[in-house]
């Protein structure tokens, strides 16, 4: 049963941990990550873009794939479907069909727009029992479309948005989605402390969680980090997984290839990639 992300992050941000959101694509990578989330005994947010939505046929397609995973899979561990950089109808479609999480990215909006969307959101939210994410100042690079300069959130802005009452709240920091460039200058920890004074209890989501250096995750989960999203990481273990197996010319035999051999040493990359971070994020065993 899908369930809210509202309470495994409060259980985080208490623990000093992070849970994982591990962007999904296809039936394979979400197979992946719940059976690891599973070996693990670690709770696992499933991430999906609005671009991935309509790749997978829909949002009521994904809920479904979803919840019979969970069931056929026998998944005890606690999980949330949450829709990732959504916009305001996104959300509303994604509510609509079934998903138990979702994320209002208002961060291009002017603060008082985003303040009354992100409003309307939390209260149908809060009626429902489903939580909520919400973002100040964009986050840089470039993912299914939406593009963010990497710019630093104002904490007195922060704390207008978490006092709308959201779950929990993407801060730029500096972060960037897909792979991080050589002169990177790294995350803004002097602007993640404002923050975290200025929105308390509030769980705090770091976004590009690609690349960027394992002191640096430690240091941002001790400073009120309870949610880190990967995606390009994972993307690119299952690329790297699949291409290796084709240029080794397996499975031909004048018959092509087989899709369940052809994606299987994708699928076990992005296990292997789904461990490795949530041993970083300290959620191995918190379910």
């Amino acid at each position: 049963m899908l369930v809210s992300a509202k309470e495994m992050l409060t259980k985080a941000k208490a623990g000093k941990y992070a849970v994982g959101q591990f962007n999904i694509n296809n039936l394979e990578w979400t197979k992946s990550i719940l059976l690891t989330a599973q070996e693990l005994n670690s709770p696992v947010i499933l991430g999906v873009s609005e671009g991935a939505g309509k790749y997978m046929c829909g949002y009521k397609t994904i809920v479904g794939m979803v919840n019979g995973m969970l069931e056929e899979l026998n998944i005890t561990v606690p999980v949330a479907l949450h829709l990732d950089h959504g916009s305001y109808d996104g959300a509303l479609a994604c509510i609509e069909a079934g998903f138990s999480s979702v994320m209002f990215d208002g961060s291009h909006y002017p603060i008082d727009e985003n303040v009354a969307k992100t409003t309307e959101l939390v209260k149908i939210c809060n009626e429902k029992g489903i939580s909520i994410e919400a973002e100040v100042g964009s986050i840089g690079g470039e993912e299914d479309g939406v593009v963010g300069a990497g710019e630093c959130a104002d904490p007195d802005e922060c704390k207008m948005i978490a006092d709308l009452g959201v779950t929990m709240l993407a801060a730029g920091i500096g972060n960037i989605h897909g792979k991080y460039p050589e002169n990177w200058a790294g995350l803004s920890f002097e602007t993640l402390d404002a923050v975290q004074q200025k929105t308390g209890d509030m769980p705090l989501v770091l976004h590009g969680g690609t690349g960027i250096p394992a002191d640096m995750i430690q240091k941002a989960i001790s400073l009120g980090v309870s949610k880190i999203n990967v995606n390009t990481e994972c993307q690119l273990a299952f690329q790297e997984a699949t291409r290796k197996y084709i240029e080794a010319g397996k499975d031909l035999e004048g018959k092509g290839f087989d899709p369940r051999k052809l994606l299987a040493p994708g699928a076990e990359a992005i296990k292997a990639t789904v461990k490795e971070k949530m041993e970083l994020f300290g959620s191995v065993g918190k379910a």
